[in-house]
């Protein structure tokens, strides 16, 4: 026991929440399930290091299919007898709410558990991704009340009409560069429409999906609304995927690991949303603000060490301001602080 103190202090050096500190040393983690956090039925754990020192943070359950099967089951039961689905608009807005306020309410330590895990800049955990979690269900606890069908023009004698229904039971798989603000991008959204959630985070950063876990529980959320289940591709993300009994999988990350997704869809035709790699380029031309230019196209490919989706990773500059652009942003770029992720001065973990 002295030993894991002794490890888990080396790899939190310089962490300053006890809140942060207090849930590592709740290790192994759990899967959430049907309300509950339990074992993987393998019992088999897996690691989660801090990248900015490749020591181990805490020990995670390595969920696969056996657990997803679990994990479906009680979505499916939570789906059909309405705890969610049939609450009213108002209901779920209240509990949105909630979960919004205690993201606030625990925002420090969710960002020490987020630089811990990923190696981002705390600079950037606290003042993008645990604002932006707490924003995004806020936003969508007032989406709500606004899923709005339709009258349709017909003949007299009819009355067409749409009528927005959930989806049902849907599977998310998000990747490690935002792991909090991905989750809540796949979470609350679904929420706010009345589905029920099973996310897989990416085995690389599931420390926060699992404390926003305890404090879906903590707002109320009905059981097997809400599982999370930790784990890898092959095993877990991949029985997600297959799952006969899942309606939709939503999936952020790889090109590669998107078609397999979409491959493996047709089992039951089951919906697909999927956000996969791109090039997006900067295009700078002779009349641009030239500092408003230069400042985003760095924040562009340095934001997050360039570890976004739609990073800036190419720049066409007309020839005309070319030497200009480059001098001012190589000045730029060699003014960022690199550093340990947990100073607040660092700006590139």
């Amino acid at each position: 026991m002295a030993a894991a103190s002794a490890s888990l202090e080396s790899a939190t050096r310089g962490a300053k929440s006890s809140a942060a500190l207090e849930f590592l040393k709740s290790s192994p983690k759990k899967l959430l399930i049907n309300g509950k956090w339990v074992p993987s039925k393998s019992g088999k754990t897996f690691e989660t290091l801090n990248p900015a020192n490749e020591q181990v943070l805490a020990l995670v359950a390595e969920g696969d299919k056996a657990d997803v099967d679990e994990a479906v089951k009680h979505a499916r039961k939570a789906y059909e007898e309405g705890k969610w689905s049939k609450m009213s608009p108002h209901q779920r807005t209240h509990v949105l709410l909630k979960i919004a306020e205690l993201i606030d309410k625990h925002a420090e330590e969710l960002a020490e558990l987020e630089t811990l895990d990923n190696g981002k800049p705390l600079f950037e955990s606290k003042n993008i991704d645990i604002p932006g979690a707490a924003e995004t269900f806020r936003y969508y606890a007032g989406f709500a009340t606004k899923i709005y069908g339709e009258t349709n023009p017909s003949d007299p004698s009819m009355f067409n009409y749409t009528l927005r229904e959930p989806v049902g039971v849907c599977g998310q798989i998000i990747p490690w560069n935002f792991p909090l603000l991905m989750a809540s991008w796949k979470i609350a959204p679904a929420l706010a429409c009345g589905n029920v959630v099973i996310l897989k985070p990416a085995e690389q950063t599931p420390l926060t999906a699992l404390r926003l876990g305890e404090l879906i529980v903590e707002s109320g959320l009905p059981e097997g609304v809400v599982q999370i289940i930790t784990g890898f591709g092959p095993g877990a993300g991949s029985a997600i995927a297959e799952h006969p009994d899942i309606d939709k999988v939503a999936f952020t990350g790889s090109t590669e690991v998107g078609k397999l997704i979409l491959q493996a869809s047709t089992g039951n035709l089951k919906r697909v949303s999927l956000e996969l790699g791109g090039k997006s380029p900067n295009i700078i031309f002779p009349d641009a603000d030239m500092p408003s230019a230069v400042f985003g196209s760095a924040l562009g490919i340095f934001m997050n060490q360039g570890q976004v989706c739609c990073a800036g990773s190419r720049v066409f500059v007309q020839e005309a301001v070319y030497d200009q652009f480059t001098d001012e942003l190589s000045k730029m770029a060699s003014g960022l602080t690199l550093g340990n992720p947990l100073d607040p001065n660092t700006r590139m973990g």
